[in-house]
């Protein structure tokens, strides 16, 4: 298409009915599916499954053999690292039709999710949430936490460029790479505006 605002690879299949911000681009043998939104800026690594009606928003980096299933939304500048999976029914079974019982996903602004990590549907990812490699999320994740393990646990937070915080008696931490203050009260992270 002349008029086309993404790159595709030659091996992509992208199917009618998708929508393709100007500036992504979709690599080798991925296939995305009808009804799919993807913002502006979007980079879709390698053997990608996006399956219909997927929502990423602007910036989505998804990196090789990633599967996104029906259900999952991601918000601006998520991460998805290599091989992590969504899951969109919590109890399948191959004999027995559960496509109208699908679980929304949300994973929020800025959250990364690391190589391997299984998400279990109905379950969000808060904004600039860190789920380390391999984990295997079965609660919802608080926004800026850093979540760890099978079955995933919280181990601390992390900040918006992706540093562990170390909060002080008085529940202040630095950013140590852009001196951004986060405040630490009842249980939730805040940054300082």
């Amino acid at each position: 298409m002349p008029d086309q605002k993404y790159f595709s690879h030659a091996t992509a299949v992208i199917d009618e009915g998708c929508e393709i911000g100007a500036g992504s681009k979709i690599w080798h043998f991925s296939h995305i599916m009808p009804g799919c939104r993807i913002g502006e800026n979007c980079n879709i690594g390698q053997n990608v499954v996006i399956s219909p009606e997927v929502v990423l928003g602007r910036n989505v980096k998804v990196q090789n053999n990633v599967s996104i299933y029906t259900g999952v939304i991601c918000e601006d500048d998520v991460f998805l690292g290599p091989s992590m999976v969504f899951t969109n029914v919590t109890n399948p079974r191959s004999a027995i039709n559960r496509k109208n019982q699908y679980s929304k996903t949300v994973v929020k602004k800025g959250a990364s999710i690391g190589a391997n990590a299984t998400i279990v549907c109905g379950n969000d990812i808060g904004q600039y949430a860190f789920i380390g490699a391999g984990a295997v999320v079965t609660k919802n994740v608080p926004d800026y936490a850093l979540v760890m393990g099978n079955p995933a646990r919280q181990t601390g937070w992390m900040s918006e460029y992706g540093h562990r915080l170390k909060f002080d008696s008085s529940g202040m931490a630095t950013c140590p790479e852009s001196g951004e203050k986060y405040f630490l009260k009842d249980g939730k992270v805040s940054k300082q505006q």
